[in-house]
């Protein structure tokens, strides 16, 4: 395959990280990414050079694009932490020797070639070869949320209860989480935003499913804590909300956060029951899982995410595939949608 000097991409207009936090909703792409032409990159020891059929937006994205993600921001690189697509070019190194030609799930990380573009480039380590039978919509986003989807499960089991809460509960992360835990007769407590979003989670799963602007919310979160007595509480959103969810939680409660969807400041309402009640607070970042659990791990929980989405049991709601050259002025729109994920075609 011929690869081109240069490429199309949605390249970002600032370095570093902002002084002025602005929220998680994306209001419009153009104030933090454009439309732009730069050089293909040259993959080098383990990196391989992709061809980009299709790369996915996640929360981590928009935060990342203003500024407010735990990454610095590269101006003039492509944004996108994540896709699907075709390996074309390869640095020396076997591994990446190992992946020429091959359909990927791939995530960038800290390479600076996001997956917003017509090429990208990413670690080894960091790509999954695809079967066949597994869509590109949902090897696009077979890494961020399956593999947390997994990863964050494990938690839950190993806790051994069998009721667990879940904020931002309509995300595709929470669906996937929903699905494994329906299998295996586990009882998740997710909490939505809208009245709609409770019919399809309860289909999806949820043995509960409470609305947190509802005037009734408070005694209903109440209710089903002393109901369920859930020991795991897996956090995207933080704020008061989570503060109070985790205040109502039984003894031995872990909150185990994992994203910050709500900017306002999160208080502990009771601190005291850290002290007598054995209640801990921790965080969760696929990046470190994927580096701390063993090998074989790692292999397990790809092959079973792979098998999920090829036999049905796990599919991507696809809110909108946006074209590369069409996307500064309409991924925040599509984005405002609720219950599925928006693509990138280049």
């Amino acid at each position: 395959m011929s690869i081109p000097a240069t490429m199309n991409a949605l390249l970002l207009t600032e370095d570093g990280y902002t002084k002025t936090p602005s929220g998680s909703v994306l209001e419009a792409m153009d104030p933090y990414v454009e439309a732009g032409t730069i050089e293909v990159p040259t993959p080098t020891g383990r990196e391989v050079l992709v061809k980009v059929r299709l790369a996915s937006i996640n929360p981590s994205d928009v935060m990342f694009v203003k500024g407010m993600y735990g990454q610095p921001r590269a101006k003039g690189r492509p944004a996108g932490f994540e896709g699907v697509g075709e390996v074309v070019a390869a640095g020396e190194d076997p591994a990446a020797q190992a992946m020429m030609g091959k359909r990927i799930a791939f995530a960038t990380g800290l390479s600076n070639w996001g997956s917003w573009a017509e090429y990208a480039v990413a670690d080894a380590a960091a790509c999954i070869p695809i079967i066949d039978s597994v869509r590109d919509e949902d090897a696009a986003a077979m890494i961020v949320n399956p593999l947390t989807a997994l990863a964050m499960f494990d938690i839950v089991r190993e806790e051994g209860e069998k009721a667990f809460v879940l904020t931002a509960g309509a995300s595709q992360l929470c669906k996937l989480i929903m699905g494994v835990a329906k299998d295996e007769g586990f009882r998740p407590i997710a909490i939505v935003r809208r009245d709609e979003q409770i019919p399809l989670l309860l289909k999806a799963g949820a043995a509960h499913v409470l609305n947190a602007d509802a005037p009734d919310f408070a005694q209903k979160m109440q209710e089903v804590m002393r109901e369920e007595k859930p020991r795991i509480f897996l956090d995207a959103v933080t704020g008061p909300l989570a503060g109070a969810l985790f205040n109502a939680m039984p003894k031995r409660a872990r909150w185990i956060i994992y994203g910050r969807l709500d900017q306002t400041a999160t208080a502990i309402p009771e601190p005291g029951q850290m002290i007598f009640m054995h209640k801990k607070i921790e965080g969760f970042w696929l990046t470190e899982w994927m580096r701390s659990v063993p090998a074989e791990r790692r292999v397990h929980a790809v092959m079973e995410a792979q098998k999920r989405f090829s036999d049905g049991r796990w599919a991507t709601d696809v809110t909108a595939v946006v074209p590369m050259s069409e996307a500064v002025g309409k991924v925040a729109e599509e984005l405002a949608k609720p219950n599925g994920k928006v693509f990138i075609a280049p």
